[in-house]
């Protein structure tokens, strides 16, 4: 069997004009073929990540919720000291009498004096 030489220049020929059909071809093909596969791998991941994005949203909404509780726990701890204090001041004595004294008028004969009688002598400094 005989070899027969081969012409280089016609192969290159030929290859670069089928090529100029082919190339235009199959790129056609691959856009036509990929195009929906690529579309729903971009929609599976917009959605992985839409995921992402409400569980940390949820937890932002958590640690908010968690604070507003904790809040009105303190606005509802305020609001009750404050009634107490003032329940205090409207049952105080109206004399000026330190809390724990016989209500004895301020500057009188008593004043400072606690109910048991022993007491700080109000001219000592």
């Amino acid at each position: 069997m005989q070899i027969l030489p081969i012409d280089l220049t016609a192969l290159v020929a030929t290859i670069l004009g089928i090529s100029i059909v082919l190339i235009p071809v199959i790129g056609l093909t691959a856009r036509f073929a990929l195009k929906p596969t690529v579309e729903a791998l971009g929609r599976l991941l917009e959605h992985k990540g839409l995921d992402d994005t409400i569980n940390i949203l949820e937890r932002r909404l958590e640690l908010q919720e968690h604070m507003i509780d904790s809040l009105q726990a303190n606005v509802q701890e305020l609001a009750e000291s404050t009634d107490r204090a003032r329940a205090a001041v409207r049952d105080a004595p109206r004399h000026g009498a330190l809390p724990g004294t016989a209500g004895a008028e301020v500057g009188g004969a008593g004043a400072g004096v606690p109910e048991g009688g022993v007491g700080v002598d109000p001219g000592a400094d």
